[in-house]
Formats: C-alpha cells, sequence, structure tokens
C-alpha cells in the first residue's frame, strides 16, 4: 500500500501528550487532525447524549475515511486504549503507523493531567485517579514512543521517522 496516503493513529493515556504531537504532526505531514475529544465534544452539546465514546470514534473514522479517499494525510488523535477502537482505524485504506505514547515518570505525567487546562469548549479533563484507572489493552502492533522528560520536538521527530 505504498501509494496509499499516511493515516497515522496515535494513542495513550490522557496527558502523555497526543494533541500537542497530533497537531504538530499535522503541520509537518500537511494532514487533517482528527481529534476524538473535540468530536465526542460536540455530540455532547448536540444532544442529549451522556456519553460519546463509541460514537465519537465511529465519526472519528468516517471524517478520517473521506480524508484518506482524497489522497490526504490524517493523523488520529485518540486513547485509542481498547482493541475496538482501534479495528476501526484498521479498516481503512492507508498505510498506517501505529503509535502508543507512555509517559513512565508518574510524577511528571500527574503533573501534566492535573495542570492541563481544556482547549475544547464544555470539555471536562479527567482527573488522575481516572487516567491512571484505565484499562488499556495490549497493543502489540503499536510503536511505543516515551514522552517523559522529552521534548515536543524529539517526540515529533521520532514518530516522524516511523512515518518515512
Amino acid at each position: 500500500m505504498t501509494d496509499s496516503p499516511l493515516l497515522v493513529v496515535l494513542g495513550g493515556l490522557p496527558g502523555t501528550g497526543k494533541t500537542t504531537l497530533a497537531r504538530a504532526l499535522a503541520q509537518e505531514l500537511a494532514a487533517s487532525h482528527i481529534r476524538i475529544d473535540t468530536i465526542e465534544q460536540a455530540l455532547l452539546r448536540s444532544s442529549a447524549l451522556e456519553r460519546a465514546g463509541i460514537a465519537g470514534y465511529a465519526v472519528g473514522v468516517a471524517v478520517a475515511a473521506d480524508s484518506l479517499r482524497v489522497g490526504r494525510p490524517v493523523v488520529a488523535d485518540a486513547v485509542n486504549a481498547v482493541d475496538a477502537a482501534r479495528d476501526g482505524w484498521r479498516g481503512l485504506d492507508a498505510r498506517t503507523v501505529e503509535v502508543w505514547l507512555t509517559c513512565t515518570d508518574a510524577g511528571e505525567h500527574r503533573r501534566r493531567v492535573e495542570s492541563r487546562e481544556a482547549d475544547i469548549p464544555g470539555h471536562r479533563q479527567p482527573t488522575w485517579a481516572e487516567v491512571i484507572a484505565v484499562d488499556v489493552d495490549p497493543w502489540p502492533q503499536a510503536a511505543t514512543v516515551e514522552t517523559a522528560g522529552r521534548s515536543p520536538a524529539a517526540v515529533l521527530a521520532d514518530v516522524l521517522a516511523l512515518c518515512r
């Protein structure tokens, strides 16, 4: 599938740097940035839904498919903690790079989670207790990229190398 457009599927717990990376990566690759948090919050604002997780991923995959269909690269920005979420991305016609971001320094990770401010209107940031309670399915297909103690530029360089 070397002629297929690039799909970069980012995953990781909240506070690992997914959105910071996704924004920079989308600019570098001239790609669409599909952020599941943004989609989920829009769904919650526009309906009587109390939770938008499954619907948010379904919408994200559909929007990504449209971008890929016209040859535009896509950066998918989501926790992607479970196989069911990842399977949707895998069904797209694209050259796919899967990346799991980690922040193995618990103190740094907690500081990131507790100091973040929502940049999506109405979006509530998860608490540290909620973040560490997330169940994560093994993701052997993903390259693991460490973000603890590293600059966003260094993390971006690692992911760009995976995309080549």
